[in-house]
C-alpha cells in the first residue's frame, strides 16, 4: 500500500530552501506512487493543527523545516493518537534529525519515508507543550531568544558566537531543580531536561541521551568563573563536560525547574515562556521514520 502524505513546508526556514527540498522529495515519491499534498505553515500554531487532522486521517506528516517545525508538528501527532511523523531537515540547525540518523541525501530520504518502518520514540510534555528533543533553561534559553531575532547570521556561526556574546554579561540565578522527589537547590548558569540530548547546531549537550528508554535525563552546570565556563564549552564537542565537578546528571520520568528570577525557558529552538516549568517523560508517544 502506498502511503500518503502532507508535507508542512516553512517558507522561511533555511533562508526559504525548505519548498526547494519537498520538491525534489515529492518528484521521488510520486513516481514510486505515493499520493502527496503540501501545506504552507503560518505560524507553529498553523502547524500542529494541520498536523493533527492529517495525523487522524492516517496520512505520514513530514516536517519540512527546522527543528521548530519539527516541534509543532511533533505536537498535532501525539494530539492526534494516531499517524507517522516524518522528518525532512531543511532549518538551521536540524538536531532532531541528527540524532535519529535521518539521511540529508535527497534520494537516501525519500526511501525511507516511502518504504521505512516506523519506531517509537519518547517526548517529553512540558506543562501541556509537546517536545521531542530538550528543554532548557537559563544561559541557553536567553541565548536562543537572540538566536532567534538573528536569523540573518549563517546558522553555525550564529549558535556559537551568541552563547558567548551573551555569556559576558551573564549573572546565574539560583535554581531549584526537583527530580522524582529528590531537590538539588544551586546558584547555575544553565539546567537542560533532554530527550535527545543534542542542540545547538550538532552540540552533544548531554551524552547518553536516549530518545526510546522512557527516562529524561536532566543536566545541571553549576555556576562557575567564567573563564571555566569557556572550557565547559570547548568541552561539548567531545562529552568530556561532564566529567565536570560543576556538572551533575540525574535521570528520572519527571523533573520541576524553578528560579529566584524570571528566566525563560526554551525547547528545541522555541521560547516557552518563563520558569517555572514541569517536564515529565511520555513513553513511545511518537511514532517517526527514522533508520
Amino acid at each position: 500500500m502506498s502511503r500518503h502524505f502532507t508535507a508542512l513546508v516553512n517558507p522561511i526556514s533555511g533562508a526559504g530552501v525548505a519548498a526547494d527540498r519537498w520538491r525534489e522529495l515529492a518528484e521521488i515519491a510520486t513516481a514510486a506512487g505515493a499520493q502527496v499534498s503540501v501545506e504552507l505553515t503560518r505560524s507553529s500554531e498553523h502547524a500542529t493543527e494541520i498536523a493533527a487532522a492529517a495525523a487522524a486521517n492516517g496520512d505520514v506528516v513530514v516536517a519540512v523545516g527546522g527543528d521548530g517545525l519539527v516541534l509543532a508538528a511533533c505536537a498535532g501527532v501525539v494530539a492526534a493518537g494516531a499517524g507517522v511523523l516524518g522528518i525532512a531537515p531543511a532549518g538551521r540547525g536540524n538536531d532532531l534529525a541528527r540524532k535519529l540518523g535521518i539521511p540529508s541525501d535527497p534520494r537516501a530520504l525519500a526511501n525511507l519515508l516511502i518504504t521505512g518502518e516506523p519506531r517509537a520514540i519518547d517526548v517529553l510534555d512540558a506543562g501541556g507543550t509537546i517536545v521531542p528533543g530538550n528543554v532548557y533553561a537559563g544561559l541557553d534559553s536567553v541565548a536562543t531568544l537572540r538566536i532567534n531575532a538573528r536569523r540573518r547570521l549563517p546558522g553555525k556561526l550564529n549558535y556559537r558566537l551568541t552563547p558567548v556574546e551573551t555569556f559576558l554579561g551573564w549573572k546565574p540565578p539560583t535554581f531549584t531543580v526537583t527530580v522524582d522527589g529528590e531537590t538539588i537547590t544551586t546558584l547555575a548558569h544553565m539546567v537542560v531536561v533532554a530527550n535527545s540530548g543534542t542542540y545547538g547546531h550538532g552540540l552533544d549537550i548531554v551524552p547518553g541521551a536516549v530518545v526510546d528508554d522512557g527516562l529524561l535525563d536532566v543536566l545541571i552546570v553549576r555556576a562557575t568563573k567564567k573563564r571555566h565556563f569557556l572550557r565547559f564549552q570547548s568541552q561539548l564537542g567531545h562529552g568530556s563536560h561532564l566529567q565536570r565537578s560543576d556538572v551533575t546528571r540525574v535521570r528520572g520520568v519527571s523533573a520541576s525547574v524553578a528560579t529566584d528570577r524570571p528566566i525563560p525557558v526554551g525547547a528545541d529552538g522555541e521560547d516557552l515562556g518563563l520558569l517555572p516549568t514541569t517536564v515529565t517523560v511520555r513513553p513511545a508517544a511518537l511514532k517517526v521514520l527514522a533508520p
